[in-house]
């Protein structure tokens, strides 16, 4: 049964890139979200650039992180919208993938959650701690932490960090690094999580109401619109940036995210 899915998964794959991969009109653009509110965001975008600039947006949506920068290097997509700054960085260091930002979007500020804590003064010596096991949110919930006096960190730098960086834990704080999405599921196994917004939001939590401490406005995570580099001047590119920009994007965010994305642009 496991090898028939896998093959299914890998036809589907096939299709979608063979799709994508087709030659396409000069005002027609792939673009890649994570399925969930961005890719509503980019709904949004895509009425706007086909009404305004006569720009045909096809939005082709994953479920794997690491996807989407794989798939705009080879061209199978043209500009993707999921990451942040730090997270490109590290995927084009690991991969020499040749990509480029072309602007921001918007910042989701990531939060210390807890169903048995109300403060973070509460929070137990030896407590157990669920933080994000990719490099880049991994980095940030422990800057984080650090902010909150939990934690201090042997580097001042906000470049890859893991529970190894940590010089001081007076608490003897316990750390399990889980995929990011499961943070939400481990909250009554766990004394405190560092959950990303769009996954706190799917489980009914947001940063204004239930973290105990949650990143600031100049947090240097907002997500960021990605292409090729040789293509990062094509008018189309600023076309779909406009799109995204437009008060229309604005608005939705304002209704999915209950107000907690902030503009970074």
């Amino acid at each position: 049964m496991r090898l028939f899915r896998l093959l299914g998964l890998l036809v589907i794959i096939s299709i979608v890139t063979t799709a994508c991969n087709q030659k396409r009109a000069e005002n027609e653009l792939y673009v890649g979200t994570i399925a969930g509110p961005e890719t509503e965001l980019m709904e949004v975008a895509k009425k706007i650039a086909e009404e305004k600039f006569h720009l045909h947006i096809v939005i082709v949506e994953f479920n794997d992180y690491s996807l989407p920068n794989q798939a705009l290097a080879d061209g199978s997509i043209d500009a993707n919208m999921f990451q942040h700054q730090p997270y490109l960085d590290a995927a084009v260091k690991a991969k020499n993938y040749p990509l480029a930002t072309i602007g921001k979007m918007f910042i989701y500020p990531v939060g210390v959650y807890s169903s048995k804590w109300k403060s973070i003064n509460q929070i137990p010596d030896k407590a157990i701690v669920a933080i994000p096991n990719d490099p880049s949110n991994e980095t940030r919930a422990l800057i984080l932490l650090q902010q909150g006096g939990l934690i201090t960190l042997k580097s001042k730098s906000s470049e890859t960090l893991s529970p190894q960086d940590i010089e001081k834990n007076s608490k003897q704080l316990q750390f399990k690094e889980l995929d990011a999405a499961q943070l939400p599921r481990v909250l009554p196994d766990v004394d405190i999580a560092v959950i990303n917004t769009n996954f706190a939001l799917l489980a009914g939590l947001n940063p204004k109401d239930h973290a105990l401490l949650k990143e600031s406005a100049n947090s240097p995570y907002a997500n960021v619109i990605v292409v090729r580099n040789d293509e990062k001047n094509a008018p189309k590119f600023q076309q779909l940036l406009e799109a995204l920009h437009s008060p229309e994007v604005l608005k939705k965010a304002e209704e999915i995210f209950k107000n907690q994305a902030i503009p970074a642009w």
